[in-house]
């Protein structure tokens, strides 16, 4: 006997009841890797290069029974880790949250009600609806299975999915494999079907967590900017290092002090190592990710941030993306009448029209538009003898790509002959109801009437079936068409403007929709689109061989009567002429295509799991504005790490000739390990938190996508890196050698370089946070992370020169007020030219500088 179980009457736990089991049995999460210890993460701190390079240079202090240097220097360790570790939290952090919003989701009936929660919050006893799509949760028992096929090759290995019967009283458990089971298991994935469960079992004790980690401990692959940045700290850090010896020995052999030249090879070396690169990079990402997420874009690679930027193609869908995906039945066609829904009482000829839509159509339905059938019937059919509540479904005929009709075949409560309603393409009902090809014709005309008013429609068809044995296909009965359905979805308003946006930067938007073309046409005209009278349809698209569709895909932006399947094709057309392509989808059949564009967008809201696990972003309210909010952006994310990047190449010019030059010169050394420690505690978090925090330039969705065959660090931009820090280095070391010209103190020179070094490094800031010299910035747009490096830097310059005990822990003389603020000054004008060339370069040209690629 099968489980007693009414899915209309349900409720399911409560809130109260699902709350006590999670937290008495734990989130519904496979047993992950344990999360890194404080200890561990210092640990690996311990071993980069800057932290081995600070101890060695404490170690020579002590040697030199300098204790105060030693105690500073090993002071500054503590600083440097306590900085990394803050850094590392915080990323651990954002990186968590995102996990949890990008979790696989599960639609459970709780307190008599459907509601869609994080795959963790399920909990034994919940009942989850399951669909096409869906990624089981848990382990579960079927309460119900309507025509449900699962895969469970994650388990088992069997390619073939497996069919799913509702679980009777006598049921043992079992283990997964093998047909027609009552029982779905945690990660697995539903191919076809739907039905409820009662979860058995969740988290580790599931079948899945019993395996271990099949599917943890995997490491995504490195973005290719995490392998350039890499490549550049390698190359460098073997060229610092060497240098550093070299350095060391030279000074030793001209002073005779081998200790003071070891003191000059570790100051060298310190200067030289652009070791936040590293930092940078992964500070980016992380943040990054985070900002995206409250533009409500998920990310779950990291290297479609760096895509987003260099987007010059996105292919869309309607509806759900570019319309509100709510709805409404606007117009009927029966008996060669139309009748506007809305104007009056629903004809008597429209009512077996509706009420066979409505039996085509799930009974407790997730689709907009079967949805939209219910809310019609509901609401004009209330009351008469065409709803049909107690009728049992026989059997489902599922939309396929061969046809594109479902039907549902239905036996009412007193039995004998069952009623089949269908609904579908008109050419589909056309088709099945085998009609003449005039009264085809007529259908055909009333379909491009409905369809130049923007409306999808949809034919609907049914018999009455007496045999004995039901078909294997619909086209075993002989339907009587009944009518036309028209729906409008209406455009969402914010999509005009970011389509718009679009244009402006560049980017073609291509919108691909299962509809009729008129249909299509309209809405690419309402949202905006350039080329919607040149429709590329499906059936084209599989007549056209891969160069023709190329050459096709080239004068369209509109494309109706696609398939899933076809998404693909476009995809790698698009991408065969040199496009970077971002596809969005929602379905199963949509995975290969978000795999095969260079960036896959899913839908958040009606997405299926499997569309989500394919794609590189989640779009949590399925808007196609989100998306080109995303778009803006990954620009300016890029835009802000190019800008870090030549910051840290720039600033790190003068520190390593400050730490070169003077000894090579047969000067006292400039630099000293405790100044670059100091540097280093404004160059960390300035590259970092505030050129991430830094807003968009001006032009940022008006010019084109970046060339992706270009790197980030390319020719021009180590130019103007090079040209900035050397500005700086000229600056420092003319005051330097001034300062040695009047013969002063060494104590008071070291002192005034480091002023000129410090206020050429926060010059350096200011110069490179924005690149457009027409940007104007209010004070609400102020960079508040950098005006905080800015100041907090000034204070600590101003306690080094200014008090006693600090001043003899950095081996500083007393400054004189005057040459002070002019050593300061020089420093911050070292860099005034760049300033110049940015208005005299917008007066030219828009772009800004070193945005152009």
């Amino acid at each position: 006997m099968g489980v007693q179980f009414d899915e209309a009457t349900a409720t399911g736990l409560s809130d109260l009841e699902a709350a006590r089991r999670l937290a008495a049995e734990g989130p519904n999460t496979l047993p992950l890797d344990a999360p890194t210890s404080i200890w561990r993460t210092v640990a690996h701190v311990m071993r980069e290069p800057m932290i081995l390079l600070l101890l060695g240079a404490g170690g020579v202090y002590v040697v030199l029974g300098d204790r105060i240097e030693a105690i500073t220097l090993l002071a500054s360790v503590f600083a440097v880790i306590t900085i990394e570790l803050v850094q590392e939290r915080k990323t651990a952090r954002a990186l968590d949250a995102l996990r949890d919003l990008a979790s696989p989701r599960a639609l459970v009936i709780r307190d008599g009600a459907s509601k869609r929660i994080a795959g963790r919050d399920v909990v034994r006893g919940d009942l989850v609806r399951i669909a096409e799509g869906d990624r089981i949760p848990a382990d579960a028992k079927m309460l119900t299975a309507s025509a449900l096929f699962v895969d469970e090759s994650l388990l088992t290995g069997e390619s073939v999915p497996v069919s799913k019967r509702t679980a009777q009283q006598s049921d043992e458990p079992s283990r997964p494999g093998g047909d027609d089971l009552p029982f779905v298991f945690s990660g697995t994935l539903v191919v076809k079907g739907r039905g409820v469960a009662e979860v058995t079992a969740t988290g580790p004790r599931s079948e899945l967590g019993r395996i271990g980690s099949a599917i943890a401990g995997t490491s995504p692959s490195r973005s290719p900017l995490a392998i350039e940045i890499d490549r550049i700290v390698r190359v460098v850090a073997t060229c610092a290092l060497a240098l550093s010896v070299v350095l060391a020995v030279v000074y030793g052999l001209r002073t005779g002090s081998f200790v003071e030249g070891l003191l000059a090879g570790i100051a060298a070396a310190m200067g030289l190592l652009p070791e936040e690169l590293p930092v940078v990079l992964t500070v980016f990402f992380a943040l990054g990710a985070l900002r995206l997420s409250r533009h409500r874009v998920l990310t779950r690679t990291m290297s479609a941030l760096e895509s987003l930027g260099a987007t010059t193609v996105l292919c869309t869908d309607k509806t759900g993306t570019l319309t509100e995906n709510r709805m409404r039945i606007a117009a009927l066609y029966a008996d060669a009448s139309v009748h506007s829904v809305g104007d009056g009482p629903l004809p008597e000829s429209m009512h077996s029209l509706v009420e066979h839509g409505i039996l085509a159509s799930q009974r407790d339905p997730f689709d907009p538009m079967e949805i939209a059938f219910h809310r019609l019937g509901t609401e004009a059919l209330a009351g008469t003898e065409h709803l049909h509540e107690t009728w049992t479904l026989e059997r489902e005929y599922p939309l396929s790509r061969e046809l594109l009709s479902m039907a549902h075949v239905w036996r009412g409560p007193e039995g004998g002959e069952l009623v089949v309603a269908a609904k579908g393409a008109p050419e589909a009902i056309v088709d099945l109801c085998h009609l003449s090809e005039s009264d085809a014709a007529t259908i055909r005309d009333a379909v491009t009437a409905l369809a130049k008013d923007g409306l999808r429609v949809l034919g609907v068809a049914s018999v009455l079936f007496e045999g004995s044995e039901l078909p294997t296909d619909q086209h075993g009965y002989g339907f009587r068409f009944l009518g036309l359905v028209g729906l409008e979805d209406p455009v969402r308003s914010s999509v005009p403007a970011a389509v718009a946006d679009c244009r402006a930067a560049a980017i073609r938007v291509v919108m691909i929709t299962g509809d009729y073309p008129v249909t299509a046409e309209v809405i690419a005209r309402k949202a905006g689109l350039a080329r919607f009278d040149r429709t590329l349809s499906g059936s084209e698209i599989a007549d056209l061989d891969d160069s023709s569709l190329r050459a096709r895909l080239r004068e369209t932006d509109v494309i109706a009567r696609a398939v899933p399947e076809q998404k693909l094709r476009i995809v790698a057309a698009l991408a065969g002429d040199g496009e970077i392509v971002a596809m969005t989808g929602d379905g199963v059949n949509d995975a290969p295509a978000l795999e095969a564009a260079h960036i896959g967008i899913a839908m958040g809201g009606r997405g299926t799991d499997v569309a989500r696990e394919s794609a590189d972003l989640v779009i949590t309210d399925d808007d196609f504005a989100s998306i080109v909010s995303g778009v803006r952006v990954g620009r300016r994310i890029y835009d802000n790490l190019r800008k870090a990047v030549v910051y840290i190449i720039a600033v790190h010019v003068p520190i390593a000739g400050l730490s070169l030059l003077p000894a090579l010169l047969g000067w006292p050394l400039a630099l000293l390990p405790l100044h670059i420690v100091f540097l280093e505690l404004v160059i960390d978090p300035a590259c970092s938190l505030a050129f991430e925090a830094e807003g968009e330039e001006a032009d940022i969705m008006s010019r084109p996508p970046r060339d992706t065959r270009l790197r980030l660090v390319d020719r021009s931009l180590l130019l103007v890196a090079a040209a900035q820090g050397f500005s700086v280095l000229v600056a420092t070391m003319g005051i330097l050698g001034l300062a040695h010209a009047q013969h002063l103190s060494e104590g008071t020179t070291r002192a005034l370089a480091f002023v000129t070094l410090i206020g050429g490094n926060l010059s350096l800031i200011g110069v490179n946070l924005a690149w457009s010299a027409r940007r104007a910035i209010t004070w609400r747009e102020t960079n508040k992370v950098a005006v905080a490096v800015v100041l907090v830097a000034l204070i600590g310059l101003a306690a080094a020169v200014l008090l006693a005990p600090v001043r003899r822990l950095f081996k500083f003389d007393e400054v004189p007020p005057a040459l002070g603020i002019a050593a300061l000054a020089c420093g911050a004008l070292s860099v005034g030219w760049f300033q110049i060339a940015k208005y005299v370069r917008a007066r030219r040209e828009p772009v800004p500088i070193a945005t152009r690629a």
